[in-house]
């Protein structure tokens, strides 16, 4: 089997996510403490033990939720199951992050820093309450960009921005322009088009001041060639040319997840089984509805690490 190694975006974290891997496996706890060190700041207290509303806040959402998915990465190494058992990783928007620190392009450090800024950067781009995002459910892409298109035929700004899969289409924009969005959904059919609890409009042309942002802070890194090939979010195909990886990141700010296309790129390069790495269960969810005939797995315990490595040791 073909496999590819996807990790999570926001929306996946929780309180306590990590804790038994780290206290399992050596190796994973230092992911934590490396990432608690890059920050100047003990994020594994909030993640271990904290509240969720501050997990929540994006600038801790995106470094903690890719401290947990290179723990878990580190721990499926343990046990013998390296990057190179994937023939493409792939994340979804931060967990792009994940994927290329997990493939070796950026390091712990850099990628714990770099989410920091991030998030900090995208909450900043938007005052709050002036931005918005908003599921919409039971109609397909080309649907919804339509739909984007008429809403925001009065000046305001809303497009598609998480194609996440044939029934779930997320936009973003100004607040009043996705509520629009979410009316003109409604009346084209939509099973359910429901604002979602996000604090800046992500993956929109709003986010153009935080794309600056990240364009001078990873021109400060040092990007390597993933060991594995990376599937780009703004893509949907496989890269692994440091400096098209570097721009890519920078588009990804304002760009559209395109995380449908990036998965039937996935089938159409032989990969029939589908590893999600860290947090939570929402990719393989997506995955399946995408295409049925690609198994999947989810791995965020050491039960699940040990049952996948057995699985391929089998």
């Amino acid at each position: 089997m073909s496999k590819a190694f996807v990790f999570p975006g926001q929306g996946a974290q929780t309180i306590g996510m990590g804790k038994a891997l780290a206290d399992a496996y050596p190796a994973a706890k230092a992911v934590f403490d490396e990432v608690d060190e890059s920050l100047g700041e003990k994020l594994s207290d909030l993640i271990w033990e904290g509240d969720q509303e501050t997990l929540t806040l994006t600038q801790n959402a995106q470094p903690a939720l890719m401290a947990t998915s290179l723990a878990t990465m580190r721990a499926l190494e343990a046990e013998g199951v390296s990057i190179e058992a994937a023939s493409l990783v792939a994340g979804h928007s931060l967990g792009e992050y994940s994927a290329l620190a997990a493939a070796g392009a950026l390091s712990v450090s850099d990628c714990a820093r770099l989410l920091r800024t991030r998030g900090q950067a995208m909450q900043a781009a938007v005052p709050v309450g002036e931005g918005a995002m908003a599921a919409i459910l039971g109609l397909d892409f080309a649907t919804v960009t339509e739909v984007a298109l008429a809403a925001a035929a009065d000046g305001g700004v809303v497009q598609a921005a998480n194609d996440n899969d044939p029934a779930q289409v997320v936009v973003s924009g100004n607040a009043a322009a996705v509520e629009k969005a979410v009316e003109l959904a409604k009346e084209k059919g939509a099973k359910r088009a429901m604002l979602l609890p996000v604090s800046a409009p992500f993956h929109s042309a709003l986010m153009a001041p935080a794309a600056d942002v990240m364009a001078s802070a990873l021109s400060e890194v040092t990007i390597t060639a993933p060991r594995v090939p990376v599937v780009a979010n703004v893509t949907a195909s496989g890269v692994q040319d440091p400096a098209e990886i570097r721009a890519l990141l920078v588009k990804q700010v304002t760009g559209s997840v395109r995380w449908r296309e990036s998965v039937e790129y996935m089938g159409a390069q032989g990969v029939d089984d589908v590893w999600e790495i860290g947090a939570g269960k929402a990719l393989i969810g997506m995955v399946r509805r995408i295409n049925r005939d690609i198994a999947t797995r989810a791995i965020g315990t050491p039960e699940d690490v040990k049952a996948a490595a057995e699985s391929m040791a089998g």
